[in-house]
């Protein structure tokens, strides 16, 4: 006996491969948006920005 129980030969992938595709094209989208904005001038110098420019303080323990 399975512990998932009984197996149905229904089709998963190819019914939801529009859903897939439309989530990778959203991903790419955010990404993209989310670079640009980080070498835009207006959030260039901001702290949290990984590809700052500014020196980043001492880390003290």
């Amino acid at each position: 006996m399975s512990l998932l129980g009984k197996k149905f030969p229904a089709p998963v992938a190819k019914p939801m491969a529009p859903f897939y595709i439309a989530g990778l094209v959203i991903l790419y989208g955010v990404n993209s948006a989310a670079t640009a904005m980080m070498a835009s001038d207006e959030f260039k110098n901001d702290p949290r920005n990984p590809n700052a420019k500014t020196a980043k303080p001492a880390d003290k323990h």
